[in-house]
């Protein structure tokens, strides 16, 4: 769907429902007597690299629930990032489609009814930026709903029937905020959560790829892509997704990958199917055997990790890939402006952030439904020199060299 058409219809429907939710529930008089939940749902549909974020508060969760049954909400194209992260069974994962709007409203109806039919325990909402997640939470007949809620603050009404209210703070990050969720669970006070965050670890997952899978992917590039020879590989990702108000600009990165071809490297350009237009302009200024489309050759988010396996350096847009390059050995150069990596950027000891804090940004909020005042001149992006960058990128290909995990494909 049209993510303006999923900014009217929450901003309009969405919201709507939630007044008139709110207008029939009453607090029960057992939602404080400390009942032992069993099964917990966690809603977090839109954003895959927000799940990557979110593994902390798995983690936590499963700690401090170990017999509780963890299932997942989320829109079916992120279904199998939650499935790499091994944080729940396969089937506990519960999934529905953006599709199209008659599409999405099926599913709701379909995963509502097994929702229901699971007597689901505990929701937790971590969404910000839609209200259909706080539907789902009220309609679920979970006892206890946790969720994000203004209190005082303007914007971000989800309804009133929020019985664990967290308050989104913009100063932490949103992995801490996550952990903030699941420890209002049991959390007495106004707002929840009161006390400071238990010490736990905010690093991504490292999944475990086979050398079997690894290789069968270097044999595959190789054949497919003869321009590749022995260069390293280095990849970018030029996209910007649903929001290209996020993407650093073309002609950045045409100078970037042309002068590291120069120096002997390859370039891949990774994104989706729809984004070969972008990476066609991006070759075409470039005109050399080395730099190679690989947007939509990846069919799976499993397919581009293993190419994180071998390759030498991912310079992206803030976005998945970032987030899923640090669950792998790739370093990356991510960059920042529309939102702030204060929030946003990887547990990842590998990144690089590159961030223009302007006046006006970050513009992507909590308080927005996501949608920037700007004019598309972004400037915080357009503002980081290609230069800096490319002596960055350089600085960080030098030292990979003596890092056995690294190899041309």
């Amino acid at each position: 769907m049209d993510v303006n058409f999923q900014r009217k219809m929450d901003r309009y429907i969405g919201a709507f429902l939630c007044r008139i939710f709110s207008l029939f529930y009453r607090k029960a008089k057992d939602e404080d007597d400390g009942f032992q939940a069993k099964k917990f749902l966690v809603i977090l549909l839109s954003e895959m690299g927000s799940l990557v974020l979110a593994y902390p508060m798995f983690q936590q969760i499963k700690k401090r629930y170990p017999e509780a049954e963890l299932h997942g909400l989320l829109f079916e194209k992120n279904k199998e990032v939650l499935t790499l992260m091994d944080v729940t069974a396969p089937e506990n994962i519960l999934t529905v489609r953006d599709t199209s709007f008659g599409a999405f409203t099926i599913d709701c109806l379909r995963v509502l009814n097994r929702i229901r039919r699971l007597k689901v325990d505990v929701v937790i909402d971590c969404e910000l930026f839609a209200r259909i997640s706080s539907i789902f939470s009220f309609l679920s007949g979970a006892r206890i709903r946790v969720g994000f809620h203004p209190h005082t603050q303007e914007g971000l009404y989800r309804g009133n029937f929020i019985n664990r209210p967290v308050l989104f703070n913009p100063y932490h990050h949103i992995s801490r905020q996550f952990l903030t969720l699941a420890a209002a669970i049991d959390s007495v006070g106004v707002p929840k959560a009161k006390k400071p965050p238990e010490r736990t670890s905010l690093r991504a997952p490292l999944i475990d790829f086979s050398r079997y899978e690894t290789d069968a992917m270097q044999a595959r590039m190789r054949a497919d892509f003869r321009g590749l020879a022995d260069r390293p590989l280095v990849l970018i990702y030029p996209g910007g997704g649903i929001l290209p108000i996020r993407a650093w600009p073309r002609n950045y990165y045409s100078q970037v990958a042309g002068e590291l071809i120069k120096k002997g490297y390859a370039v891949g350009i990774v994104g989706l199917k729809e984004d070969r237009e972008l990476a066609g302009a991006i070759r075409s200024k470039i005109n050399n055997p080395a730099c190679i489309d690989l947007t939509g050759y990846t069919h799976t988010v499993r397919e581009l990790m293993l190419i994180f396996q071998f390759a030498a350096l991912l310079i992206t847009n803030d976005g998945g890939p970032g987030q899923f390059a640090a669950m792998t050995p790739i370093p990356t150069i991510i960059f920042y402006g529309p939102e702030t990596p204060d929030l946003y950027s990887p547990a990842d000891r590998k990144a690089t952030i590159f961030y223009n804090p302007l006046p006006c940004s970050p513009c992507l909020t909590a308080f927005n439904h996501r949608n920037s005042p700007c004019d598309g001149d972004n400037l915080c992006l357009k503002q980081i020199p290609p230069e800096q960058v490319l002596k960055k990128a350089v600085e960080i290909l030098e030292e990979s060299k003596t890092t056995p995990e690294m190899a041309a494909p």
